[in-house]
């Protein structure tokens, strides 16, 4: 399927909504608990998400669409979210996270982005050359794997209680998907 910038504001669009329904008033012992060791918790991929709108998808749509190839992208940052986080509250965070989405959407539209644009192309440190609707489209695929990752860090808290049973729940046997 290749990505299609209507479909693609509808999925982001989404994104904050789900995350409200699914966590908000949620005791902290499932938003605040992570899968051991240094992995993250619930709370952290959140402000994660928030992080990248600020550093990460609308800034690099911007250098793609005003200088092209002949700046590189800063690097992104992906511990970054934790002091700009410290302190906060779920219920803060899925707020700030709702706005910061909207704004890059109502950003991302005043691009006005016609069907050419979608092949311009910009400079990521490590990949190289990407287009524009690469990174779209990546943007989507990032939303979804941490919505992945916040039910198999939620499912983690139950690894235990369901017994026998985590033999039939892929969620359970999941190892994570991002390097």
């Amino acid at each position: 399927m290749e990505q299609n910038l209507q479909q693609t504001i509808a999925l982001l669009a989404r994104t904050p909504a789900t995350l409200n329904a699914l966590l908000r008033d949620l005791p902290e012992e499932w938003t605040h608990r992570n899968e051991g060791g240094d992995t993250w918790s619930v709370c952290d991929v959140v402000a994660h998400l928030i992080y990248g709108e600020g550093t990460d998808w609308i800034p690099r749509a911007r250098i793609i669409f005003e200088h092209g190839e002949s700046r590189v992208f800063e690097p992104f940052d992906r511990k970054g979210h934790i002091q700009a986080s410290f302190g906060k509250t779920l219920a803060a965070l899925l707020d700030e996270f709702s706005d910061a989405r909207a704004q890059s959407l109502r950003q991302l539209r005043a691009l006005n982005l016609q069907p050419m644009d979608l092949e311009r192309s910009g400079r990521h440190p490590a990949f190289g050359p990407v287009n524009m609707s690469q990174l779209l489209a990546s943007w989507v695929s990032h939303d979804l794997t941490h919505l992945h990752q916040i039910s198999r860090i939620m499912a983690h808290q139950y690894r235990e209680a369901v017994g026998p049973w985590s033999a039939y729940l892929g969620v359970l046997n999941c190892a994570g998907h991002s390097s």
